[in-house]
């Protein structure tokens, strides 16, 4: 789940630097909002993945 989780955030990540190519401020700046919120929310699973890691020695993660 990590592995997946960081990239995502990577493929997140690439996205920014296009953002600006698509010439519509309104539409840019919507979607640099929604780019920064999956970002916030990938952070928050991946910080409470490493936890459950501390805890327990799940394969899963």
């Amino acid at each position: 789940m990590r592995a997946m989780c960081n990239d995502l955030g990577n493929t997140v990540t690439r996205l920014h630097p296009l953002v600006p190519r698509l010439n519509a401020p309104p539409a840019q700046a919507e979607i640099l909002k929604a780019l920064f919120e999956l970002t916030k929310q990938v952070e928050v699973v991946k910080k409470h993945l490493i936890r459950l890691e501390k805890d327990d020695a799940n394969t899963v993660l």
